[in-house]
This record gives structure tokens, C-alpha cells and sequence, in this order.
């Protein structure tokens, strides 16, 4: 048993079972024992692999996407350059090298990381090789000026609620001790007010999660942006609207049981970016991650690229652009969504 699991079953036994959202949060960010707060768990010697870790090509298409909106919003100065969950910094890193001969670009932007990891925030430090840039834990502290941002698998990792629908209501999952062991089971059914309108399209039976710290994340970063100006990229894997249970965990590149070693594995949720959209105050546009690279150019840049390549090198290359962008692959099952003020369009690769 992990020293988290210990912590979780004592207190279960003291109190009760607790929501698969309190249980997520323990898990993924308890100052001591949770799975953020002590490793990096990127690469190919961690438990995952992200798009910018792939292929440097997705974080410089990024960075001109957002540099081009940027252009196209008048190049407002000062102004916010944020991303959410950066990782080891690898996509910052990319996308600030892809940029760096956009006149003004970056003399006129203010860095700003959102990140909780202390053990994240020394590998982006390094990744960024001095570019000045302030941490923040809290979407709610983002300066109040044009905001142009990037959340890059950031959405998926913040604690559900899990439902599934009952004839008399809703019995929302919990995880509760059996034996000593954590274990997940359901409540009793009860009316749930935040899905009262997924009654008319659901049944008994039926699985629904929401993301409840979802919505004040992206109320902040939509507040920046109707009311500054600017454009956020959201890049996650989920759907229009949420359906199923698609809690699960990884560890070492593979799915393993979430419940059997609290704080050692990652623990995601598919994003509803439907319920992403509602609730920005902004306008937004959305589209599958392999369109949108392709609209801006991984095609000719992927090209380019591989001129340069031999062997396994080439290889390695034309397969991490076929991870990226293929139906089979990453290219579907991503998605992105674009939040921009209503008085101004998408940003490249959205249209």
C-alpha cells in the first residue's frame, strides 16, 4: 500500500467515503504524496508522452498560430503569453523559438507558466533558458491585459464527478474501503440540479461526468480575453458533451486499475469541451487536432524537416507526424477548441 493509500483508508474509515473528485485531487496533487507534486512523469521514461514531446513541429505551429492572432489583433503591448500545465516546458520552449523572428512578439510579451509542480517548475526553468517568465497557480491571478494562451492536455487532469443515472436521480461514484482496500461503489440516487438537463438525453444506466473546477478556469481566462482581447488554445482528448465513463489511469504507458496505487499513476478524464464552451464569455470555434495542424502547414513543415533526415532519424519523424495528425491516431481523438473576443475570428487553423 502506498503512504497515500494509508492516508486515504484511514481517512474513509473516519469519515466516509469521499467523491472521485476529492479522491482525484489527493492523488494528483498532495503537497507530499501526490503524483504532480513528486516526479516528472513525461517521456519515454515516465508514464506518457505528449504532443510536444513527439514532434517539435506542434509547439512551433502553436506558437505561430498564436503569434499570427496576435498579429492580425493589432500586436497589442504589453501582453499576456500563458500557457496551463506546461510540462517540462518543451511546448513553451518551441513555440518561443518558432516565434522568436515575429517582430515585437517577444518584447512585448509577459510569460506567464500556470503550473503547481515545484518539480515541474525547476525542469521548465531550465527549459526556457532565462526567458523571463512568472509561475502562477491560479488562472484567477493572470494580469488583466490581452491574454494569448495554450492548455495542452492540462483539462483532462482536473478532479470529475462521475454520475450514473438512476430512475430516482443520480448515484454519483465514491470511493470507499473494502477489506482495506480502496474501493469504488456508488451513492445513493438523488436529484443532481447541475444535470437536470442531461435527463432528456440520457437513461438508467447511463454514465455523465462533470469537471466542477473546469468552469472557473476557463471563466478567467475568457474574462481576459472579452474584455483585453487575445485568443487560448485548448488541446485535449474528449468530445462535444460527455457520455460514458472514461475515468482511467496510466502508469508506464499503460492503463493500470486507479485505485491500486493512489499518487503513483496519472488520472484523466476525456474533456467535455461543450460544457468548456459555455462557460467562456467569449466566441469559440472547434476542430480535431489533426485538421487544425494541417491547416497550418505540418504537411510542408514535416517536409522540410525530413530533407534534413536520414534512416531511423527520418523514420522516427514521419511516423511522430503521422502520430500527430492520423485519424488512428492522435488526430481525432484531440480536439481543439479556440476562445476569442466575438468581435474578432478564429485564429489560424480554425477555419
Amino acid at each position: 500500500m502506498t503512504p497515500l493509500a494509508d492516508m486515504l483508508v484511514r481517512r474513509i474509515r473516519a469519515t466516509g467515503p469521499i467523491t472521485l473528485a476529492d479522491y482525484m485531487a489527493d492523488c494528483l496533487l498532495h503537497p507530499d504524496h501526490g503524483y504532480y507534486a513528486t516526479r516528472d512523469p513525461f517521456g519515454a521514461a515516465g508514464d506518457f508522452t505528449t504532443a510536444p514531446e513527439i514532434s517539435q513541429m506542434f509547439g512551433e505551429l502553436v506558437g505561430l498560430c498564436l503569434a499570427q492572432s496576435w498579429l492580425d489583433r493589432g500586436a497589442p503591448s504589453p501582453f499576456t503569453l500563458a500557457e496551463f500545465g506546461p510540462g517540462r516546458g518543451t511546448l513553451m520552449a518551441d513555440l518561443l523559438r518558432a516565434t522568436a523572428r515575429v517582430p515585437g512578439f517577444h518584447a512585448a510579451a509577459r510569460l506567464h507558466l500556470i503550473e503547481a509542480s515545484p518539480v515541474l517548475q525547476a525542469r521548465q526553468k531550465l527549459a526556457l533558458n532565462g526567458f523571463p517568465c512568472t509561475w502562477l497557480t491560479s488562472a484567477d491571478d493572470l494580469p488583466e491585459q490581452p491574454l494569448f494562451a495554450v492548455a495542452n492536455e492540462f483539462f483532462d487532469a482536473l478532479p470529475i464527478r462521475q454520475f450514473t443515472r438512476d430512475p430516482d436521480g443520480w448515484r454519483e461514484t465514491v470511493v470507499g474501503v473494502t477489506d482495506g482496500i480502496l474501493t469504488p461503489g456508488l451513492s445513493a440516487p438523488a436529484p443532481i440540479a447541475a444535470l437536470s438537463h442531461r435527463l432528456s438525453d440520457t437513461r438508467p444506466g447511463d454514465v455523465v461526468e462533470i469537471c466542477p473546477s473546469a468552469g472557473p478556469v476557463i471563466a478567467a481566462i475568457g474574462g481576459r480575453i472579452a474584455g483585453h482581447g487575445g485568443v487560448a488554445l485548448i488541446i485535449d482528448y474528449g468530445a462535444w458533451g460527455s457520455g460514458g465513463d472514461t475515468f482511467q489511469a496510466l502508469q508506464a504507458h499503460s492503463f493500470v486499475d486507479p485505485f491500486a496505487a493512489p499518487g503513483q499513476a496519472d488520472l484523466t478524464a476525456h474533456v467535455d469541451f461543450a460544457a468548456l464552451a459555455a462557460a467562456s464569455p467569449t466566441a469559440h470555434s472547434y476542430a480535431e487536432q489533426g485538421p487544425f495542424l494541417s491547416r497550418l502547414g505540418i504537411s510542408a513543415r514535416s517536409d522540410r524537416l525530413a530533407a534534413g533526415l536520414e534512416g531511423k532519424r527520418r523514420e522516427y519523424h514521419l511516423a511522430a507526424t503521422r502520430r500527430l495528425t492520423a485519424p488512428a491516431e492522435m488526430g481525432t481523438l484531440f480536439k481543439v477548441l479556440s476562445l476569442h473576443a466575438v468581435s474578432t475570428p478564429p485564429p489560424p487553423g480554425m477555419y
